[in-house]
This record gives C-alpha cells, sequence and structure tokens, in this order.
C-alpha cells in the first residue's frame, strides 16, 4: 500500500552557518512535516524536531535543479514567522539541500504542493463524488414519496 504522502530526505544549514541539520520532509495533500535534528558545528546534537506546515502558510515553493541533478534544492517560503523560526532558514526560506539519488522525489513532492496551493487536480485522488441531488431527478423523486405513501398505507 502506497503511503499518503513523498518523503525527501534532505540537509539544511542555517544563515549563520553554526547549526547543520539532517531531516526528512513528507509533502502531502495536507502540507509539509519536517522532522529535522540540528548539530552545532556538526558535532553537538539535538533532540529531533517535528514541524508542521499547513498550505495556508506556505507562500511558495520552488526546486532549483542544480548541475546533473547536483545541489538541487528545495526552496519554500512561509508567511508565518512563529514557523519559520522553528526551521533551519536563511535570509527567510527554508532550504533543503538534496543528494543527488533524492531529485526525482523532491521535483514529485514540490509539484504536488505547486499544483495544491494553485488549487489544480491532483491525479492520484479519486474523482470528486456527485451530489444525490444530481444522481436522482426531481421527478424520480415524486414517484418514489408516492410508491411509499402506498406502501404505508398499506402497511396500516
Amino acid at each position: 500500500m502506497k503511503p499518503g504522502f513523498i518523503s525527501v530526505p534532505f540537509k539544511a544549514d542555517t544563515g549563520d552557518g553554526l547549526y547543520e541539520s539532517n531531516g526528512i520532509g513528507k509533502f502531502s495533500t495536507a502540507g509539509i512535516v519536517i522532522e529535522y535534528e540540528s548539530k552545532l558545528l556538526g558535532l553537538f546534537g539535538s533532540k529531533v524536531k517535528e514541524v508542521r506546515i499547513g498550505l495556508n502558510d506556505i507562500v511558495n515553493i520552488t526546486f532549483k535543479k542544480g548541475l546533473f541533478k547536483y545541489f538541487s534544492r528545495i526552496h519554500i517560503r512561509l508567511n508565518n514567522v512563529t514557523k519559520l523560526s522553528e526551521l533551519p532558514n536563511s535570509s527567510g526560506k527554508v532550504k533543503l539541500k538534496l543528494k543527488r539519488e533524492d531529485f526525482e522525489h523532491g521535483q514529485r513532492a514540490v509539484e504536488l504542493i505547486q499544483s495544491l496551493l494553485e488549487g489544480k487536480p491532483i491525479g492520484d485522488l479519486p474523482p470528486t463524488q456527485s451530489p444525490v441531488s444530481e444522481l436522482i431527478g426531481s421527478s424520480e423523486d415524486k414517484y418514489k414519496t408516492n410508491d411509499l405513501n402506498k406502501t404505508r398505507k398499506l402497511d396500516d
């Protein structure tokens, strides 16, 4: 069974360069969940943190391809400073560095979130259900109600 999200491992640095983070971004139709561990100067680690970013918190998200799939990145801009302060960020952006083998996953994840932000339908989701009122015409409702009333009279 396929999970309902795209998992992308990443590395990230803070703007001052003191902290380096390793983590996993989980991209889904509900938003992004980022789990990461920060290390001070690559030596002293902190506990694993989890930050949930809803679609309404995302201003934009872009995928930078890099050179021959090397140095690819995901850039996320948020409209919520509180969420931004919880994440490793640089110049107001969350910059997730990807390894070469995670290039396709990162590209698919960004395409998913971009299409959700633009309101485009997603191919993996089931089609929307038609309302019952459209499936049953008004003329049929009248006959079914009359048949039901006749049945009740026979039961009495």
